[in-house]
């Protein structure tokens, strides 16, 4: 298990980059389509968290609980985390990035929550656990883990 996050900036939060998420995403389906948007996010979860893909891979999800933890914390989100024998839940039920960019753009793009639950995918790849994320509302999800059956 990874003891230190690999990513865990403690500085200003910049919320603007949501906002550029936000536009890249409309930029890359409109470009190249949706399954090229998907698979750069898928990417980026097995790439760019690659700690975190090693570590669930092995079967420890401490890491990613603890990733959770830290960047909602930093971006003052209203959320929990309950974790369980057969599933961890995470449940957000104010998202910050995404009522940010609403207040930037008016809608955020219809995919701007893919990028969540494509990564969770890339993440979970070739791990005993799948990541499902359930979208509840504007700004509001449900990602679950569970082990494979």
């Amino acid at each position: 298990m990874s003891e230190k996050l690999r990513y865990a900036e403690t500085g200003e939060v910049h919320l603007d980059f949501h906002g550029a998420t936000d536009t890249t995403i409309e930029f890359i389906i409109g470009k190249f389509g949706l399954a090229a948007m998907d698979d750069i996010f898928r990417k980026v979860g097995k790439d760019v968290y690659r700690s975190i893909h090693e570590d669930l891979v092995a079967g420890d999800t401490g890491q990613l609980v603890r990733h959770w933890q830290h960047f909602f914390d930093r971006e003052n989100c209203d959320y929990d985390i309950a974790v369980g024998d057969d599933e961890i839940v995470l449940t957000v039920r104010h998202c910050t990035a995404w009522h940010h960019v609403a207040k930037l753009v008016g809608t955020p793009s219809a995919h701007f929550c893919d990028q969540t639950s494509r990564t969770n995918e890339g993440m979970a790849e070739g791990s005993p656990f799948a990541i499902d994320t359930e979208i509840t509302g504007p700004g509001a999800c449900r990602q679950i883990i569970r082990r494979r059956a």
